[in-house]
């Protein structure tokens, strides 16, 4: 798990949520791999259908709670953007990640986006 992003849950009690985090976690660092690596493996396409089957099926009761915090991210420096979990929840196959420079520049908006939740979340619990 993003050791920030760690830090952050421990004080969460949303199991959605806490769900849902472990497969971002897997399909972001597969994104990053493949794009790097210009291939994806016959592992990194079982993991991407295995991350993406999951995120697909949480991803809808998170959707609300995550929309304001990805709102105010930026995606390549701009403000205005769609909903970065479901362009990267777009590629079918893991091998879509080679080349593809954008959903790279979503991973951020979508991480801020998590990180932004749990702090919220946070702050409503005290």
């Amino acid at each position: 798990m993003n050791p920030f992003t760690r830090f952050l849950s421990q004080w969460s009690k949303d199991e959605p949520l806490h769900e849902f985090i472990p497969h971002w976690d897997t399909l972001e660092a597969l994104a990053i791999r493949v794009y790097k690596s210009g291939r994806a493996t016959a592992e990194d396409e079982a993991q991407h259908q295995e991350a993406r089957a999951a995120l697909q099926k949480l991803y809808p009761a998170l959707s609300d709670k995550l929309r304001p915090y990805w709102q105010r991210s930026r995606v390549a420096g701009h403000p205005e953007h769609g909903d970065p979990f479901a362009f990267l929840l777009a590629p079918a196959q893991a091998a879509e990640f080679v080349g593809h420079w954008a959903a790279l520049q979503h991973l951020p908006a979508a991480r801020e986006a998590l990180n932004q939740l749990l702090v919220a979340e946070t702050d409503d619990a005290t």
